[in-house]
């Protein structure tokens, strides 16, 4: 696979760097890890293989050799050959083909997975890139025109037993984040904001705002207080956490976030809702939900089984 054109930010990733964060080291990561296990389910990989995740503009990709992929994620409008294809199912891709995308349709972020994975080699037992520090990925930065992206092996198409016109598009609600309501459970702060604080963070919208990246997603709207002025000490923070700075504007930490913060932890957003929340835009409005953790927990388990439900079931097509 060739880079023709590297769209807006396009990096290899894989489901993150576990067991590193007592070192400091973030776990990086695909934002959208239920669009990334799915679409390497597509392609008969194993969920934690790498895929590329294509932010806004995508990427133009050439292929070299005949192959299977699948993307999914938010719709960018993937086009093979200047035709629209769809998303959620297998597609074959064959030697001198040009994956391209378009406008943005919902959501912000794309996956692509290809049959067998790309050959990249691994840093801390990752492939994902984490651009701040430069480690992992290709190169340890987002792709550019020109790069090169061998596969793992190559496919006979006889291999390929698995229906092409089979799709997973069922799916695709949970990822694109079209219901802009985030569940989220109470933070180890929640009851140091005043219950004005309290009752805006539960009935008013926010909106994301431009200065959001992989880190975090900055929101803007009526501000946070605390009850009186508290310094907190620097504790755990994860992926979801949602903090108050002095300004009183939420930022909720994103794959990308730091593995330590001092500002006050308001909330922490529901495992089960990180994923439409990573397909949030700038601009998007998003509503919180305040739920109890036994409820997150079961709503957490409950999609974990649709995801090995639809998991056995492209096996079973396939063998």
């Amino acid at each position: 696979m060739i880079i023709e054109k590297p769209g807006l930010l396009s990096t290899i990733q894989d489901l993150g760097r576990k067991g590193y964060k007592r070192y400091g080291v973030i776990s990086s990561g695909a934002m959208d890890q239920i669009a990334h296990r799915i679409a390497n389910m597509l392609v008969l990989n194993e969920e934690d293989d790498e895929t590329i995740e294509i932010t806004m503009t995508g990427p133009e990709i050439r292929f070299q050799e005949d192959a299977v992929i699948a993307i999914t994620g938010g719709d960018l409008s993937p086009s093979v050959n200047g035709q629209a294809v769809t998303m959620y199912r297998p597609l074959i891709m064959k030697e001198g083909d040009v994956l391209s995308f378009g406008r943005t349709v919902q959501g912000i972020r794309a996956y692509l997975a290809v049959h067998g994975g790309f050959s990249i080699e691994q840093v801390m037992h990752s492939a994902s890139t984490y651009l701040r520090a430069g480690i992992g990925g290709y190169k340890g930065r987002a792709l550019k025109k020109g790069d090169e992206l061998p596969l793992k092996r190559k496919i006979a198409m006889e291999e390929w037993e698995l229906p092409i016109n089979w799709s997973a598009e069922s799916f695709m609600s949970v990822q694109n984040g079209l219901a802009k309501t985030i569940r989220v459970i109470r933070g180890a702060h929640y009851n140091e904001f005043t219950e004005d604080s309290q009752r805006v963070f539960a009935e008013n919208e926010f909106t994301v705002t431009p200065e959001s990246d992989r880190m975090g997603y900055r929101l803007e709207g009526e501000s946070l207080n605390l009850k009186e002025k508290t310094e907190f000490i620097s504790e755990a923070v994860s992926f979801g956490t949602i903090q108050v700075p002095a300004d009183g504007k939420p930022i909720i930490l994103m794959a990308d976030s730091q593995t330590l913060g001092g500002y006050a932890k308001l909330a922490q957003v529901a495992s089960v809702d990180r994923s439409a929340l990573a397909q949030a835009k700038p601009g998007d409005r998003l509503k919180f939900d305040i739920i109890g953790l036994m409820e997150a927990q079961r709503l957490l388990l409950e999609q974990e089984q649709e995801l090995q439900i639809l998991k056995r079931g492209i096996w079973m097509k396939h063998v």
